[in-house]
């Protein structure tokens, strides 16, 4: 069983003083959005966990070693969530796609986590990097496409609708902001 409360106070403490790109919130609020995407389609206590840790090792100073402490199966979900190119490896193309064949060699558990991720950094790109977003657009594409094993699952089904039609729903960041 996964102990939530400890996930959740070692994701705050590890995004620290770290604020979201485009609104200056908070940076955990978005792990936590991802949990909730997560949570409301049907996703275990685990991929919970992996949501509200799947940028911890990428973006903090922690390693896979420090979410260990969460259980073998979030930690296995937490690396297949985290990107492994390096800025060595080239240009942002090549990055992505490098990422993308990992991901696509991902378990549908660990897929199933990263659409909710995309969904939700979607809203904040969609509204506030109207120069950006057909970059990112493309790059969700592609992903969703790699991603075979979560075809037809309720999270797949609203990530082609945020394709075709942008975010589903309007984000009020005030409001998400609060949640902290």
């Amino acid at each position: 069983m996964v102990d939530m409360k400890a996930v959740f106070d070692f994701a705050i403490a590890a995004h620290e003083g770290q604020k979201r790109k485009y609104t200056g919130e908070d940076y955990i609020v978005h792990p936590m959005a991802v949990c909730r995407i997560v949570a409301q389609h049907g996703g275990s206590m685990e991929q919970q966990a992996a949501a509200l840790l799947h940028d911890v090792v990428e973006d903090c100073d922690h390693t896979i070693e420090d979410i260990r402490q969460f259980g073998d199966e979030v930690t296995e979900l937490v690396e297949w969530l985290t990107d492994t190119s390096k800025a060595s490896d080239g240009n942002r193309a090549i990055r992505k796609g490098i990422d993308r064949q990992r991901l696509s060699e991902a378990p549908a558990e660990a897929q199933f986590v990263k659409l909710a991720d995309m969904i939700d950094n979607s809203k904040s790109i969609f509204l506030f990097d109207k120069s950006f977003a057909p970059t990112f657009k493309t790059e969700m594409a592609q992903l969703v496409k790699a991603m075979t094993k979560v075809v037809g699952s309720s999270l797949w089904i609203e990530a082609k609708k945020v394709l075709k039609e942008g975010p589903i729903e309007k984000e009020d960041y005030s409001l998400r902001r609060s949640e902290v």
